[in-house]
Protein backbone atom coordinates (compact mmCIF):
# COMPACT_ATOMS: atom_id res chain seq x y z
CA UNK A 1 0.00 0.00 0.00
CA UNK A 2 2.56 2.68 0.37
CA UNK A 3 4.37 1.76 -2.61
CA UNK A 4 1.27 2.29 -4.46
CA UNK A 5 0.85 5.80 -2.10
CA UNK A 6 4.47 6.74 -3.66
CA UNK A 7 4.02 5.97 -7.13
CA UNK A 8 1.15 7.71 -7.31
CA UNK A 9 2.36 10.69 -5.86
CA UNK A 10 5.68 10.35 -8.09
CA UNK A 11 3.11 10.48 -10.82
CA UNK A 12 1.06 13.05 -9.83
CA UNK A 13 4.59 14.82 -9.69
CA UNK A 14 5.17 13.91 -13.26
CA UNK A 15 1.58 14.58 -14.46
CA UNK A 16 1.22 18.16 -13.01
CA UNK A 17 1.89 20.75 -15.59
CA UNK A 18 4.09 23.29 -13.55
CA UNK A 19 4.78 26.47 -14.94
CA UNK A 20 6.54 28.15 -12.09
CA UNK A 21 8.34 27.47 -8.91
CA UNK A 22 6.29 27.97 -5.92
CA UNK A 23 6.76 28.68 -2.41
CA UNK A 24 7.47 25.39 -0.28
CA UNK A 25 4.00 25.99 1.35
CA UNK A 26 2.22 26.24 -1.87
CA UNK A 27 4.33 22.99 -3.49
CA UNK A 28 3.84 20.81 0.03
CA UNK A 29 -0.39 21.90 0.03
CA UNK A 30 -0.84 21.59 -3.96
CA UNK A 31 1.14 17.87 -4.17
CA UNK A 32 -1.42 16.64 -1.12
CA UNK A 33 -4.41 17.73 -3.36
CA UNK A 34 -2.80 16.60 -6.99
CA UNK A 35 -2.16 13.19 -5.00
CA UNK A 36 -5.55 12.80 -3.92
CA UNK A 37 -7.64 13.28 -7.17
CA UNK A 38 -4.57 11.02 -8.70
CA UNK A 39 -5.10 8.44 -6.38
CA UNK A 40 -9.15 8.70 -7.36
CA UNK A 41 -8.45 9.02 -10.87
CA UNK A 42 -6.05 5.90 -11.25
CA UNK A 43 -7.84 3.67 -8.17
CA UNK A 44 -11.30 4.09 -10.15
CA UNK A 45 -12.51 3.93 -7.20
CA UNK A 46 -14.35 7.44 -7.11
CA UNK A 47 -17.03 8.46 -9.61
CA UNK A 48 -15.15 10.46 -12.53
CA UNK A 49 -17.12 13.27 -14.65
CA UNK A 50 -20.93 13.91 -14.87
CA UNK A 51 -23.20 16.38 -16.49
CA UNK A 52 -22.85 19.97 -16.88
CA UNK A 53 -23.80 23.27 -18.58
CA UNK A 54 -21.36 26.02 -19.13
CA UNK A 55 -21.10 28.76 -21.79
CA UNK A 56 -19.94 29.08 -25.16
CA UNK A 57 -18.65 31.66 -26.88
CA UNK A 58 -21.82 32.93 -28.40
CA UNK A 59 -22.91 33.18 -24.52
CA UNK A 60 -25.22 29.95 -25.47
CA UNK A 61 -25.59 27.25 -22.67
CA UNK A 62 -23.87 23.79 -23.57
CA UNK A 63 -24.48 21.26 -21.75
CA UNK A 64 -22.45 17.37 -21.94
CA UNK A 65 -26.06 16.24 -22.99
CA UNK A 66 -26.36 17.75 -26.05
CA UNK A 67 -23.76 15.73 -27.14
CA UNK A 68 -25.48 12.55 -26.33
CA UNK A 69 -24.73 9.97 -29.42
CA UNK A 70 -21.32 11.51 -29.82
CA UNK A 71 -17.94 10.22 -28.39
CA UNK A 72 -16.63 13.49 -26.31
CA UNK A 73 -13.31 14.56 -25.44
CA UNK A 74 -12.73 16.76 -22.51
CA UNK A 75 -9.66 18.91 -22.05
CA UNK A 76 -9.27 21.40 -19.23
CA UNK A 77 -6.79 24.33 -19.75
CA UNK A 78 -6.64 28.12 -20.49
CA UNK A 79 -5.48 30.72 -22.82
CA UNK A 80 -2.33 31.76 -21.67
CA UNK A 81 -0.72 28.55 -20.83
CA UNK A 82 2.55 28.14 -22.62
CA UNK A 83 3.35 25.25 -24.08
CA UNK A 84 1.53 21.99 -22.37
CA UNK A 85 -2.32 23.38 -23.61
CA UNK A 86 -0.94 24.61 -27.23
CA UNK A 87 0.72 21.02 -27.66
CA UNK A 88 -2.32 19.20 -26.14
CA UNK A 89 -5.10 20.97 -28.40
CA UNK A 90 -2.72 20.44 -31.43
CA UNK A 91 -3.00 16.67 -30.51
CA UNK A 92 -6.55 17.16 -30.58
CA UNK A 93 -6.64 18.98 -34.28
CA UNK A 94 -4.19 16.01 -35.49
CA UNK A 95 -6.57 13.23 -33.96
CA UNK A 96 -9.79 14.80 -35.04
CA UNK A 97 -7.90 14.51 -38.89
CA UNK A 98 -6.68 11.24 -38.28
CA UNK A 99 -10.64 10.39 -37.77
CA UNK A 100 -11.28 11.32 -40.96
CA UNK A 101 -15.22 11.20 -41.66
CA UNK A 102 -15.27 9.64 -38.00
CA UNK A 103 -14.84 12.44 -36.69
CA UNK A 104 -17.85 13.68 -37.39
CA UNK A 105 -19.53 11.47 -34.48
CA UNK A 106 -16.84 12.64 -31.76
CA UNK A 107 -16.97 16.73 -30.28
CA UNK A 108 -13.68 17.64 -28.69
CA UNK A 109 -14.53 20.12 -25.61
CA UNK A 110 -11.89 22.81 -24.16
CA UNK A 111 -13.17 23.98 -21.02
CA UNK A 112 -10.83 26.77 -19.19
CA UNK A 113 -9.66 27.07 -15.69
CA UNK A 114 -9.45 30.50 -15.99
CA UNK A 115 -12.17 32.10 -16.50
CA UNK A 116 -11.19 35.63 -16.11
CA UNK A 117 -9.48 35.71 -18.35
CA UNK A 118 -10.31 33.48 -21.23
CA UNK A 119 -13.03 35.74 -21.47
CA UNK A 120 -16.50 34.80 -24.01
CA UNK A 121 -15.12 36.82 -26.64
CA UNK A 122 -12.05 35.54 -26.96
CA UNK A 123 -12.31 31.60 -26.50
CA UNK A 124 -13.97 31.01 -29.28
CA UNK A 125 -11.27 32.15 -31.70
CA UNK A 126 -8.58 30.69 -29.25
CA UNK A 127 -10.08 27.27 -29.94
CA UNK A 128 -10.70 28.02 -33.90
CA UNK A 129 -6.96 28.96 -34.39
CA UNK A 130 -6.22 24.76 -33.76
CA UNK A 131 -9.35 23.46 -34.77
CA UNK A 132 -12.62 24.83 -35.65
CA UNK A 133 -14.42 21.94 -34.36
CA UNK A 134 -13.07 22.31 -30.65
CA UNK A 135 -15.84 24.13 -28.89
CA UNK A 136 -14.74 25.91 -26.04
CA UNK A 137 -16.19 26.42 -22.81
CA UNK A 138 -16.37 28.84 -19.76
CA UNK A 139 -18.16 28.48 -16.39
CA UNK A 140 -17.68 31.09 -13.22
CA UNK A 141 -15.28 30.65 -10.80
CA UNK A 142 -17.51 28.42 -8.77
CA UNK A 143 -18.62 26.02 -11.62
CA UNK A 144 -15.02 25.90 -12.75
CA UNK A 145 -13.48 24.65 -9.13
CA UNK A 146 -16.74 22.48 -8.61
CA UNK A 147 -16.01 20.54 -12.67
CA UNK A 148 -12.67 20.15 -11.99
CA UNK A 149 -12.80 18.64 -8.79
CA UNK A 150 -15.44 16.33 -10.53
CA UNK A 151 -13.10 15.05 -13.35
CA UNK A 152 -9.85 14.91 -11.06
CA UNK A 153 -8.26 18.28 -12.59
CA UNK A 154 -5.87 19.96 -10.08
CA UNK A 155 -5.18 23.11 -10.66
CA UNK A 156 -3.91 26.58 -8.71
CA UNK A 157 -2.96 30.58 -9.78
CA UNK A 158 0.27 31.20 -9.08
CA UNK A 159 1.42 34.67 -8.66
CA UNK A 160 4.27 35.75 -11.25
CA UNK A 161 3.82 39.57 -9.76
CA UNK A 162 0.72 41.60 -8.10
CA UNK A 163 -0.90 41.75 -11.98
CA UNK A 164 -0.01 38.36 -13.22
CA UNK A 165 -0.34 34.96 -13.05
CA UNK A 166 0.02 31.27 -14.45
CA UNK A 167 -1.63 28.56 -13.36
CA UNK A 168 -0.30 24.88 -12.69
CA UNK A 169 -2.33 22.10 -13.81
CA UNK A 170 -3.04 18.18 -14.57
CA UNK A 171 -3.07 18.00 -17.95
CA UNK A 172 -5.71 15.24 -19.20
CA UNK A 173 -8.00 14.50 -22.24
CA UNK A 174 -11.03 12.81 -20.88
CA UNK A 175 -12.44 10.69 -22.88
CA UNK A 176 -16.30 10.02 -22.54
CA UNK A 177 -18.61 7.48 -24.20
CA UNK A 178 -21.75 8.19 -26.10
CA UNK A 179 -24.00 8.38 -23.48
CA UNK A 180 -21.57 10.89 -21.46
CA UNK A 181 -20.11 8.75 -18.95
CA UNK A 182 -16.29 8.23 -18.29
CA UNK A 183 -14.05 6.17 -19.87
CA UNK A 184 -10.76 6.51 -19.89
CA UNK A 185 -8.23 9.57 -19.43
CA UNK A 186 -5.03 10.08 -21.99
CA UNK A 187 -1.96 11.55 -20.04
CA UNK A 188 -0.01 14.34 -21.46
CA UNK A 189 2.21 12.59 -23.70
CA UNK A 190 -0.52 10.45 -25.65
CA UNK A 191 -0.38 10.37 -29.27
CA UNK A 192 -2.67 11.54 -31.84
CA UNK A 193 -2.35 7.69 -33.10
CA UNK A 194 -3.03 6.26 -30.03
CA UNK A 195 -5.94 8.59 -29.37
CA UNK A 196 -7.49 7.46 -32.52
CA UNK A 197 -7.24 4.06 -31.99
CA UNK A 198 -9.25 4.38 -28.78
CA UNK A 199 -11.92 6.66 -30.41
CA UNK A 200 -12.76 4.43 -32.69
CA UNK A 201 -12.74 1.62 -30.79
CA UNK A 202 -15.76 3.50 -28.91
CA UNK A 203 -16.90 4.55 -31.87
CA UNK A 204 -17.52 0.58 -32.27
CA UNK A 205 -19.38 -0.25 -29.21
CA UNK A 206 -23.13 -0.40 -28.82
CA UNK A 207 -25.68 1.42 -26.35
CA UNK A 208 -28.78 0.60 -26.06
Amino acid sequence: MRFLQRAVLAVAGLLLVTTLPCSVAQTTESRVQATRLMNELMSGKGVVGGPFTLTDHLGQARSLSDFQGKVVLIYFGYMFCPDICPTDLVNIARLLTLLGKDSANVQAIFITLDPTRDTQALIGPYVGHFDKRILGLRGTEAQTKELATQYKTFYEKVNVNEQQYLIDHTAFIYLMNREGKYVAFFPPGTTPERMATMVREELAQNYR
